[in-house]
This record gives C-alpha cells, sequence and structure tokens, in this order.
C-alpha cells in the first residue's frame, strides 16, 4: 500500500522513553502523517537544526493513535543518540507517510487461514501497526488467525510482546541463547508453524529484521509454496527515491528500498552472498 502524499511537517513531541537498554519508544502529534499511514511505511526525521547529522533518519511507523505517530527505535548511531535526548514538547521536522507498506488486505478474495508476522530483533516495529491493521479485518474475516514469531538474541532484546497480544496475536519467543521462549532461530518456528499449516494458501507470511533472517523466510516460504511480504531494512540518504543510494537486486532490475519499497514480495528478491 502506498501513501499517494507525504507531508513535510512540525511533529511535537508528546513522550520519549527509554524502554530499557538501547530502546526507546516516541510519540509525536503528526496528524496529518496519522491519517495517511499504512502499515510498513515509515517517516524521515531530521534530528537536528545543523549538520550533525547532515541527513534524516528513517524510521517505521510503529503505531498509530489518533492523530499521534509512535516511534520504535534503537539508540545507537549518532543520529539515533540524539533522537533520544529530545524532550517533551519539542518539535522535529518530519516527512511521512513514505514507501510502499504491506499488502494487508487479505480479506479481499484470498483463503488465508493464518497471518504469521516474522520479527528478528527491532523487526517488531512496523509488525506491531500491521498486528493493529489485521486485527480490524477480523471483523470481515472472523476466522483470520495472527501468529506473531518474535526472535532476538536474548531476553532483553524481545520487545513488544503484550502489544501484540492485545491486537489479538497468539506469540511464540525464540531466542538464540534460550533465556526465554525457544532456543534457536525465529525461522525454526516458522518453520515449525508452516508444517502445521495445511496447503498453500493457509498462511501469509509478513516479515521485518535483518537481511540473513529475511534471505531464511524467503528460502522458507519458497519451500513450503507460501506468500510472504518482506520489509527490508537500508541506509537511506533521501528517503524519497532521489539518490539511488538504497536499491535492492529484484528480479525485475534494481529497485529503491524507499520507495518501491521497503516492503517486497519475498519472491522478487535477489539475495546476493553477502546476505
Amino acid at each position: 500500500m502506498n501513501s499517494q502524499k507525504a507531508f513535510n511537517i512540525k511533529a511535537k513531541v508528546l513522550s520519549n522513553k527509554n524502554l530499557g537498554s538501547h530502546y526507546w519508544h516516541c510519540s509525536l502529534r503528526a496528524p496529518e502523517i496519522a491519517r495517511r499511514a499504512s502499515a510498513g511505511q515509515f517517516v524521515d526525521i531530521r534530528l537536528s537544526g545543523d549538520y550533525q547529522p547532515f541527513l534524516r533518519r528513517p524510521f517505521s511507523i510503529h503505531s498509530v493513535d489518533g492523530p499521534d505517530v509512535e516511534i520504535l527505535y534503537e539508540a545507537l548511531g549518532k543520529g539515533t543518540e540524539i533522537f533520544s535526548r529530545k524532550k517533551t514538547g519539542e518539535f522535529l521536522d518530519v516527512i511521512g507517510p513514505l514507501g510502499n507498506g504491506f499488502d494487508y488486505g487479505v480479506s479481499k478474495g484470498q483463503r488465508v487461514k493464518v497471518s504469521v508476522l516474522v520479527a528478528g530483533g527491532m523487526g517488531v516495529a512496523p509488525l506491531v501497526f500491521l498486528a493493529e491493521k489485521l486485527a480490524k479485518l477480523k471483523n470481515q474475516n472472523p476466522k483470520l488467525k495472527t501468529l506473531a514469531l518474535i526472535g532476538g538474541r536474548k531476553k532483553s532484546h524481545i520487545l513488544c510482546t503484550d502489544e501484540f497480544k492485545r491486537a489479538g496475536c497468539g506469540v511464540i519467543i525464540s531466542t538464540d541463547d534460550g533465556s526465554v521462549g525457544a532456543k534457536g532461530r525465529v525461522t525454526n518456528l516458522l518453520e515449525n508453524v508452516l508444517r502445521k499449516t495445511k496447503g498453500p494458501e493457509g498462511a501469509m507470511i509478513f516479515a521485518c529484521g535483518p537481511k540473513p533472517m529475511l534471505k531464511g523466510v524467503a528460502t522458507i516460504a519458497e519451500k513450503f509454496s507460501v506468500a510472504a511480504q518482506l520489509s527490508l531494512e537500508a541506509h537511506m540518504a533521501c528517503g524519497i527515491g532521489a539518490c539511488l543510494g538504497c536499491v535492492v537486486d529484484t528480479i525485475d532490475g534494481y529497485k529503491r528500498v524507499c520507495k518501491e519499497g521497503p516492503v517486497f514480495r519475498a519472491n522478487q528478491i535477489i539475495w546476493g552472498k553477502e546476505q
């Protein structure tokens, strides 16, 4: 789904809270963006009034609450560290909604029994918004089930379990070290789920996370003949498709993650050896 128009606004910071470790949650008053936003789209934020950092930073839309847009982010680099210092009442220069989001209209002629959301680490960010959208679609398709598979390196890297549950998702967790949930990768959980789902029309996969994980999801989706949509992460310089700095190789040639993506069909992507 693609927004017909993006807005450049001054968004008021309503809250900017540390969730523990490097994880933060920010709520912005951005009614124009909130009205247009689709799950899987993102906003591009100028985090400083000077040239450090010079480029805007892209952030997935984590949720929408009325006129407010919520952002979940990890403060690791200079830009996100500046973001973490923003206080309630400050204003940020925000462009959005941008990009193509998930095609989550699974009730429209598609015999989908279960929507499987696969999140690796910070990949939970856009999938919570998707889960909320799918919850509304259950009124049209009461038999639709939504399952969230959440993976991380350890317990502290598992985020948003309560948010997924509130959206009506069943939640299954895995960690690399086994500190919570099943021990192993989230793609192992996905393979187990698909073994229990009979027929290629039984499931639809939506995934976001590191590229190696997404490549694994694509491989499993092909193995089970299940359609999958992947939200790709990339370094974006402009966020509007002008600089060609975030291209990905597809069966139809190179595509811009910020413009034609960030969501792509899994069978479109040509995976490089480094991924």
